[in-house]
């Protein structure tokens, strides 16, 4: 098998092959363009996307800068995802974002990992593990998301979190490690922030 075969295959591998690193390489000039773009570019910018992401649903926006070290090639995005700026994705291995999806400011979400063995960290070789994002997930600012996680439809991440764990749905998670914290219930229904009411007659219920 080739570097890039084994990578592929989710095996422990070289990423500094040339084989990598030259197709690594024309991919990251499009993610330039993308940073460098003028917010009156949107038109552009929607073009950059669609040529960098392995998918782009419908109206998705991604606020400039984004890093990502195969310039979004292995992240499919649903539709109606909202990512604020200076996301960082490790995009070694596929990241699966579901529809409705809103990501803070300053999020991490990582598939590449190191062999905890000196001798092979000493070589520089790595593996990917995918990560796959639920429906209607709202991730919090500044929030790490690590190799192989999933997180179920409708969690929240709280701000700051390190995920280090499955999530399931409909629960709010927080901290370092990331642990539930309750489930979303029909409290939420009721107050949007502390005992401040949700006024859904004026919200179109």
């Amino acid at each position: 098998m080739t570097q890039k075969e084994r990578m592929e295959a989710g095996l422990v591998y070289d990423p500094i092959d040339k084989e990598i690193i030259d197709d690594q390489a024309q991919r990251l000039e499009l993610m330039y363009e993308f940073n460098a773009s003028r917010p009156s570019e949107i038109e552009k910018r929607t073009e950059l996307l669609n040529r960098m992401l392995g998918k782009i649903g419908k109206e998705c926006y991604i606020e400039p800068p984004f890093r990502a070290n195969w310039a979004g090639k292995n992240l499919y995005l649903g539709d109606n995802v909202y990512v604020n700026f200076n996301l960082t994705i490790v995009d070694d291995a596929d990241i699966f974002i579901g529809n409705r999806v809103m990501i803070g400011p300053n999020v991490t979400i990582a598939t590449a990992n190191h062999p905890i063995s000196p001798e092979l960290r000493a070589r520089s070789l790595q593996y990917n593990k995918s990560v796959s994002i639920g429906n209607n997930v709202w991730i919090g600012a500044g929030a790490i998301i690590v190799p192989g996680i999933t997180i179920g439809d409708n969690s929240v991440i709280g701000a700051g979190s390190v995920v280090t764990k499955d999530i399931p749905a409909n629960v709010v998670a927080v901290g370092n490690p990331c642990k539930i914290l309750r489930e979303i219930g029909e409290q939420d229904e009721i107050y949007f922030y502390k005992n401040e009411k949700i006024d859904w007659e004026n919200l179109g219920r």
